[in-house]
């Protein structure tokens, strides 16, 4: 496998099961947003997928963030593209191990893996079929070149921010709703008056979201 994940089995199995994918965000690891994974729906596959960029003991990243002499922070974009790409092929991988239903798939990020969740959907839609986008913002350079003529008949995103978040401004989050409107996106906006973390009743939302 390209990444290294953790996983829980569904509970309920079908022939074919649908799946979950987390992607956790800058600094964080694979067992971050696993701690969700007892309260998630019972008949998915939940993999939580471990950055590949190395920062410390216990610490990844999905792409460097730099800062200049100004202290402006600026994006590895070449990263976050191979990151794009690793995220892409690990859901192939995932599906020829497992009895996942391919048309059913969904990328639950968090921060820097919602950014990301947004690049590999974007890129290849007919990968994935839903995105929880949370704490994060949309960053079109990271994915592919000319993906506005890609088909996203049948992508749906639940976006969510927390109003006074200190890491990524709220303004950030609220820019890709247009855009995503105008790709003709089914989208889902949420905000929740927390900082940078998911609010109890953000974790609700998007669970009644995934299951209607």
């Amino acid at each position: 496998m390209s990444l290294y994940y953790i996983h829980r089995e569904p509970i309920i199995k079908k022939d074919k099961n649908p799946l979950l994918l987390l992607l956790h965000g800058y600094g964080s690891n694979e067992e971050d947003l696993f701690s969700f994974a007892s309260e998630l729906p019972q008949e998915y596959y939940v993999v939580s997928a471990r950055a590949p960029y190395d920062l410390m003991y216990g610490s990844y990243a999905w792409y460097a963030i730099n800062f200049d002499a100004d202290e402006n922070k600026f994006s590895d974009i070449n990263q976050a593209r191979i990151s794009r790409d690793i995220i892409a092929g690990f859901i192939d991988e995932l599906l020829a191990a497992y009895p996942i239903d391919a048309n059913n798939i969904t990328l639950i990020g968090f921060s820097q893996g919602s950014i990301l969740s947004y690049a590999v959907a974007l890129s290849y839609p007919e990968k994935v079929q839903r995105v929880v986008a949370m704490s994060g913002y949309l960053n079109t350079d990271m994915a592919v070149d000319n993906f506005a003529k890609n088909d996203f008949s049948h992508l749906k995103i639940f976006a969510s921010h927390g109003t006074v978040d200190q890491v990524i401004p709220v303004d950030w989050a609220r820019h890709a709703i247009p855009v995503l409107k105008n790709l003709g996106i089914e989208t889902v906006y949420k905000e929740y008056p927390v900082g940078h973390g998911v609010a109890p009743q953000n974790f609700f939302d998007f669970k009644n979201w995934l299951q209607s």
